[in-house]
C-alpha cells in the first residue's frame, strides 16, 4: 500500500451514471489486475474504494457509478484537482490457473476491473481466446464494450431487460460456453448465483462497503472454509473453492 497525491486529468460521463476518472500519480504500488484504490474526499471521514480499471506507470484509470453524496461530488472535480488516494489495495487476481480459454464475468461497476484482467492475461499469452459476458440492467448503462473488443476479446452481453444482447443474466449467457477458468466481479447476488452453475474453479471478487480499506477495522470480513477473511485485506478476489455458499 502507498499513499500519494494525484492530479485529475479526465473525469467524464461514459453512461447513464457511470463516469470514467483517469489520474496522474505515481502508480507503483498497483501491481495486479483486481487490486483497488482509495480516495479521500474533502468533507468525508471514509475514504472511497473503487477498483482500477486499467493502469500505466503514470496513470491509473478508474470508472465509478453515482450512488451517494461521496461519488455525486467526484463527479464535479476539475481537471486538475488532487486528490489524496491510497493504491496497492487488495490481493488482485491471480493468472497462474487461467488456461487457454478463460472466461470473464462482470456485472455493472463489478465490469472495470476486468479490463486489466484481460490485457493482462493477452499480454501474458497472446493466442488465448479471452471470453467476457458483461451484464447490464439496460443497453443506456452499458460501458467499455467496445474497449474489450478492441483488445481481441470474444464479447457477450446480457441485459436484463432485453434490451441489448440476450435477455436476462450472466448466469443464462455463460450456459453453453466452453472455458478452461473463470474470473468475476460484481454484486454479491450475482456471485452466489454464478457460484452454482459454473463448470470450473475461478476467482471471484466482491464489492463490499468498507471503513478503512486496509483490514485494520475488520468490518468486511466474510467467514471461508478457513476462518473469517478481510475482503479489503485478504480479498477483494477469493477462490471460489474456500467460499462457505
Amino acid at each position: 500500500m502507498k499513499q500519494g497525491k494525484f492530479e485529475i486529468i479526465n473525469n467524464d460521463c461514459i453512461a447513464a451514471g457511470i463516469w470514467k476518472m483517469v489520474l496522474a500519480g505515481d502508480t507503483s504500488a498497483i501491481t495486479a489486475a483486481g487490486q483497488f484504490i482509495n480516495i479521500q474526499l474533502d468533507g468525508h471521514f471514509l475514504r472511497r474504494p473503487i477498483s482500477v480499471h486499467d493502469v500505466n506507470d503514470e496513470e491509473v484509470t478508474i470508472i465509478y457509478k453515482v450512488l451517494g453524496h461521496g461519488t455525486e461530488e467526484m463527479t464535479q472535480l476539475p481537471v486538475g484537482t488532487e486528490l489524496d488516494i491510497l493504491t496497492g489495495l487488495g490481493n488482485g487476481y491471480s493468472l497462474a490457473e487461467a488456461g487457454d480459454r478463460p472466461l470473464l464475468i462482470g456485472g455493472g461497476v463489478g465490469i472495470p476491473p476486468l479490463y486489466n484482467l484481460a490485457k493482462r492475461l493477452l499480454a501474458e499469452q497472446p493466442n488465448r481466446k479471452v471470453q467476457l459476458v458483461l451484464g447490464f440492467n439496460k443497453a443506456d448503462e452499458m460501458f467499455c464494450v467496445d474497449e474489450f473488443k478492441e483488445l481481441g476479446c470474444e464479447v457477450i452481453i446480457a441485459t436484463a431487460d432485453g434490451s441489448c444482447g440476450i435477455k436476462g443474466f450472466v448466469t443464462d449467457a455463460i450456459k453453453d460456453l466452453d472455458y478452461s477458468y473463470f474470473y468475476t466481479c460484481g454484486p454479491e447476488a450475482m456471485l452466489r448465483a454464478l457460484f452454482k452453475v459454473v463448470k470450473t474453479d475461478g476467482q471471484m471478487s466482491f464489492e463490499e462497503r468498507m471503513g478503512c480499506g486496509f483490514g485494520a477495522c475488520m468490518g468486511c470480513s466474510c467467514q471461508t472454509i478457513t476462518g473469517y477473511k478481510r475482503i479489503c485485506k485478504d480479498g477483494p478476489v477469493l477462490r471460489k473453492e474456500e467460499l462457505l455458499w
